[in-house]
């Protein structure tokens, strides 16, 4: 029998011992994992999602909730900005493209957005049956929406006014679908996109008098400019022009995006704090049992050196038997920390919000072996040194 199979045959035969230290280590591993997983998916996400977008530009309020809003759709809009302020910042010299938005509506939680064909694009969006609209009423849906809501080509619904499940429905204005976009990863999938007169239409009716029609047009609004700039210089200067001499705001989302993970870090930092401390007192629970074995097998290691083994064997021995407990521990803590990261994932999806791919194991996840290795090894350290060093003749005689 080698070494590695004494060390196990001794796991065995502490079942509920060896149990306890494999699930500390894996709770420790598992939360650790859990905020390396989150961390990543999350920023992935808030990468994707922000991709290709300059400035954003909305109504004036909080520039954290108008990059929420106008990016994520994670927050509601900050307020409605006039189509004419629209119309003439996209004229300055410094903007490539101006992409509109208009949120006002949704459809089972789905945000119902007025836009132009160029968002779809922004986010590399292509068609996976369909076409996109060409007419006020049409509707192309998301990756997501046409899943959950299980609409396909040429169904209808309504919208409910508002950005949240159960509000009141337009039940005079039906929208069609006309296309289903592919999977993109990015918020695209969970939106329903429509041109920007469907949503005008839709809170406006269907008014023919030429009169009023005049005084509506004059008044429409939209809800959120994303800005391509058309040189970097624009960054400098944009933003404070925009914001100082125009009724609406801009907000940064580089910047932005920063605070926001730095707000996110603090609560990260935390829970990492409490896997570290879980993984402490694992490597001590270890050393314990470790220490305590050591006494219950002094016969069985005095045995073993009478028959020839060194007392680098035995050291080696207990190391290995750590080490064990160790890897155990780190598998089952890293599928507990993609089990969790699924748990959020499916909240987050039920909330229509960011999407995480829980099951996307990654290379870095491994690093996280290294430490709970490390927890074992030092927890072994005195163990092994004891049973290496151990008084042979003393141990047979009192046995005897």
């Amino acid at each position: 029998m080698n070494l590695l199979q004494l060390a196990w045959s001794y796991l065995r035969a502490r079942p509920l011992g060896t149990l306890l230290n494999v699930l500390l280590l894996a709770l420790g591993i598992g939360t650790i994992g859990f905020v390396l997983i989150v961390n990543g998916q999350i920023g992935d996400s808030l990468t994707r999602d922000a991709k290709g977008i300059d400035l954003v530009v909305g109504a004036k309020g909080s520039a954290m909730q108008l990059m929420l809003a106008g990016i994520f759709h994670l927050d509601v809009p900050t307020g409605n900005i006039p189509l004419k302020s629209a119309q003439e910042l996209a004229r300055d010299p410094l903007i490539r493209r101006v992409i509109p938005l208009s949120i006002a509506d949704s459809f089972r939680g789905f945000r119902i957005v007025g836009t132009t064909p160029d968002y779809a694009d922004l986010y590399h969006g292509t068609l996976a049956t369909g076409k996109l609209w060409t007419d006020r009423m049409q509707a192309v849906l998301g990756a997501t929406v046409a899943e959950r809501t299980n609409l396909g080509l040429g169904a209808q619904f309504v919208g409910s006014h508002g950005l949240a499940e159960g509000g009141p429905v337009h039940g005079d204005s039906v929208y069609t679908v006309v296309g289903i976009l592919k999977p993109t990863g990015t918020v695209l999938d969970r939106l329903v996109l429509v041109n920007t007169e469907s949503v005008w239409y839709v809170h406006e009716g269907n008014v023919t008098d030429p009169e009023e029609l005049t005084v509506i047009k004059a008044e429409r609004q939209v809800t959120v400019l994303l800005v391509q700039y058309a040189t970097p210089l624009a960054a400098v200067s944009l933003p404070r022009k925009i914001n100082a001499e125009t009724n609406m705001q801009a907000a940064a989302p580089a910047y932005e995006a920063a605070r926001l993970f730095k707000m996110i870090g603090v609560g990260a930092d935390v829970i990492r704090a409490f896997g570290v401390v879980v993984l402490a007192t694992a490597a001590l629970s270890l050393f314990i049992a470790l220490y305590h074995a050591l006494n219950e097998r002094a016969y069985d290691i005095a045995v073993l050196r009478t028959l020839g083994a060194r007392r680098v064997n035995i050291a080696v021995m207990m190391l290995l038997e750590a080490l064990l407990l160790a890897a155990f521990g780190s598998v089952l803590g890293l599928l507990l920390a993609h089990v969790l990261a699924a748990v959020l994932a499916s909240w987050m999806a039920q909330q229509q919000s960011l999407h995480i791919d829980a099951w996307n194991f990654s290379v870095e996840e491994l690093w996280l072996v290294v430490p709970a290795l490390v927890a074992a090894m030092l927890a072994a350290l005195l163990p092994s040194w004891r049973a290496a060093h151990s008084d042979i003749s003393a141990t047979l005689a009192r046995r005897g």
